[in-house]
C-alpha cells in the first residue's frame, strides 16, 4: 500500500531548520516509540510535506527539503502586533503569570478565528505579540521512515483523525 490520500500514515522523521548563522537546528524528532499518525491528505501538515512523501510504501525512507511558500508560508512583519494591556485582563488568570515573554497565548481575532501568539515584549500598557507560526520563513528537512501504511476507516473519515494506535481515543 502507498502513502496516498485518506490512508492513514505512520512514520519517524527528524526535523531540522537553519539557525541564525544558516547552521542547521534539529528542532523536532519522533521515534519509533511514538511514531506521528496521520490521514494523508486531511493531516494539516504542510502540503510541501504531504507532496513529497506521496507514493512512498512502509519501509521506505525520506530525506527532503520544504520551502517555506509550501511550508507554513513567509514571515510576515505585519502579524507582529501591539496589544492593549487590558485585552489579557480575566478574573481567572493571573496577569504577571501569562505576561511573561516567550508564552504563547491561544486568541480569537476579530473574525472569531482561533491564533497562536507568541509575547515578545512587554511595556507599561502594550504586550507586543507575534502571531506568525514559529515555523514560518524557515526551510525545513526532513528525514525520516513510512513505518506503516493502511486504509482509513470510514469514521476516521469522518472525524478527520485517526484513531486506535497512536490517534485520538474517544470515550
Amino acid at each position: 500500500m502507498k502513502v496516498e490520500k485518506n490512508n492513514v500514515i505512520a512514520l519517524t522523521y527528524s526535523l531540522s531548520i537553519p539557525d541564525s548563522e544558516g547552521e542547521t537546528d534539529i528542532v523536532e524528532v519522533v521515534t519509533e516509540n511514538d511514531p506521528m499518525y496521520f490521514i494523508h491528505g486531511i493531516s494539516g501538515l504542510p502540503e510541501g510535506f504531504e507532496n513529497q512523501i506521496e507514493g512512498l510504501s512502509a519501509g521506505d525512507t525520506f530525506d527532503f527539503t520544504v520551502a517555506p511558500e509550501e511550508g507554513y508560508g513567509e514571515y510576515d512583519e505585519e502579524a507582529v502586533v501591539d496589544l492593549p494591556k487590558s485585552v489579557f485582563q480575566n478574573s481567572e488568570v493571573d496577569q504577571d503569570e501569562l505576561l511573561q515573554v516567550g508564552n504563547i497565548i491561544p486568541m480569537t481575532n476579530e473574525d472569531g478565528e482561533r491564533l497562536h501568539g507568541q509575547i515578545v515584549e512587554i511595556q507599561d500598557d502594550v504586550v507586543i505579540m507575534n502571531f506568525n507560526h514559529p515555523l514560518a520563513g524557515k526551510k525545513m528537512h526532513f528525514a525520516g521512515t513510512i513505518l506503516s501504511v493502511r486504509a482509513a476507516t470510514r469514521e476516521e473519515l469522518d472525524h478527520g483523525h485517526v484513531h486506535g494506535a497512536g490517534g485520538v481515543h474517544h470515550h
